[in-house]
C-alpha cells in the first residue's frame, strides 16, 4: 500500500517546522468496529472535535472517537487524494492498514495530545 506526496505514517502529530502538515486519519468505535476516514490540517483539534461531539454527523451518531491510524502529508492535494482512495478500499484492506502499525487498535490520540498541549493545538482549521 504505497504512499505518495511525502507521506509518513503514525510518527508524530505536530507540525513539521514551518511547513504545512496535513493528516489522513482513521477513527473506530472499538476493535474491529465502525470506521471513519478523514483529512485535516490540525489532527489534535479534529480529534478533539470528534471526541466532544461538537459537530453533528457520522462520528457522533456512531460513537466513533478512537484514533487508530494516521499518516502525515506535506501537500493537501496528496492528502485529499489519499483520503478518497482509502474510502474506496474494501474493509479488509482498511483493517490490514490499521493493523500493520496498530494491531490492537489502541487509541493513538494521547500521543498526539502529548506533543501539542498549548492553545495553538486548537487553532482554526478549514480543511477538516
Amino acid at each position: 500500500m504505497p504512499r505518495e506526496g511525502g507521506a509518513s505514517s503514525n510518527h508524530w502529530c505536530g507540525e513539521v517546522g514551518r511547513e504545512r502538515t496535513y493528516w489522513v486519519y482513521i477513527l473506530a468505535n472499538k476493535l474491529g468496529g465502525t470506521l471513519y476516514i478523514g483529512v485535516t490540517s490540525n489532527l489534535v483539534k479534529r480529534i478533539y472535535e470528534h471526541r466532544t461531539e461538537v459537530v453533528d454527523g457520522f462520528t457522533k451518531e456512531n460513537g466513533v472517537h478512537r484514533l487508530v491510524y494516521f499518516e502525515q502529508h506535506t501537500e493537501i492535494e496528496f492528502a485529499i487524494r489519499r483520503e478518497k482512495r482509502l474510502k474506496k478500499w474494501n474493509r479488509s484492506w482498511k483493517i490490514r492498514l490499521i493493523e500493520e502499525t496498530n494491531p490492537n487498535w489502541n487509541d493513538l490520540s494521547p500521543n498526539c495530545h502529548a506533543v501539542s498541549t498549548g492553545s495553538s493545538a486548537f487553532a482554526d482549521d478549514d480543511s477538516g
